[in-house]
């Protein structure tokens, strides 16, 4: 199946950032058809022209159905089992990405499932905020066959700058788990680094512009405050705790060292304590 600008891409999820992504493939020149469990987060997309569904199965006619929804079960309850899409609605040839961050053996077995319905399925997880998925300026980690991506390539470089195939089945959710382990790492520090400073009198701008050219230096301490904004969206959106990345995320990549037999303590560490320090800093506490 050829994909181009006349196929029809299915669009599963509207949080946060699924939202934002859906309407840039819309200002792209896709033909989107969205859906959501809140039937409100689909009404931005709407008045753009998406079409919007009530259930799964409504997704037969696309060529390409895309996942942005919270977890591991929130993608295979949609695609297994009996009444699911791989069984009973997505024709052959169709494609599936997952851009989701779930466990990488959960994207090995999805791509093996798919496969015996001659479904072919990337996991294409993504980094960057909502901001930049409305721009089309993600970065796009993709395991799976590289054929399969060069068909979809023009699709994923609507919300992706940076489209990069990083190895097989799995490999894109292992590579966006140990971005996020960097990430978080940096962001505990850095909330412990300001906590120091300031007990000796040292303003937090201060710590941050000292930093921003010294060895110090990370994404995190230069986008200060984007997580009390994603924060706030969240909240806004009525996503739980555990769902957001700094708690979920770090769940998973305890969860994706074990099952490799990994010893990763920083991890574990993070995992336990930075849910709590991130939503703390965003109420303003």
């Amino acid at each position: 199946m050829t994909i181009d600008r006349s196929t029809r891409v299915g669009f599963v999820g509207l949080g946060n950032l699924g939202q934002a992504m859906a309407l840039a493939l819309l200002r792209a020149g896709w033909p989107l058809s969205v859906i959501d469990s809140v039937p409100a987060k689909a009404e931005p997309c709407a008045r753009e022209g998406a079409r919007v569904l009530e259930t799964p199965h409504e997704l037969s006619d696309c060529g390409v159905v895309a996942f942005a929804v919270p977890d591991d079960a929130a993608v295979e309850s949609v695609l297994e089992g009996p009444d699911g899409l791989l069984e009973a609605a997505l024709e052959p040839g169709s494609v599936v990405i997952v851009h989701s961050t779930v466990l990488p053996r959960t994207a090995q077995r999805l791509a093996e499932v798919a496969a015996r319905h001659d479904v072919a399925l990337l996991d294409a997880p993504v980094s960057g905020g909502d901001e930049r998925a409305l721009a089309g300026d993600l970065t796009v980690m993709v395991g799976g066959e590289g054929g399969v991506l060069e068909r979809v390539r023009p699709l994923l470089d609507s919300v992706g700058s940076e489209v990069l195939h990083v190895g097989p089945a799995g490999a894109g959710e292992a590579t966006k788990l140990a971005n996020q382990l960097m990430m978080f790492a940096a962001l505990a520090g850095t909330h412990e680094a300001l906590d120091l400073a300031a007990r000796y009198g040292v303003e937090e701008q201060a710590v941050l512009s000292a930093a921003a050219t010294s060895t110090g230096d990370s994404w995190v301490a230069r986008h200060w405050g984007f997580f009390d904004r994603v924060a706030a969206a969240y909240d806004e959106g009525g996503t739980p705790v555990r769902e957001r990345p700094w708690s979920k995320d770090l769940w998973e990549v305890v969860a994706a060292a074990r099952a490799a037999d990994v010893q990763l303590p920083v991890a574990g560490l993070l995992a336990q304590h930075l849910a709590e320090r991130v939503e703390s800093h965003a109420a303003g506490a």
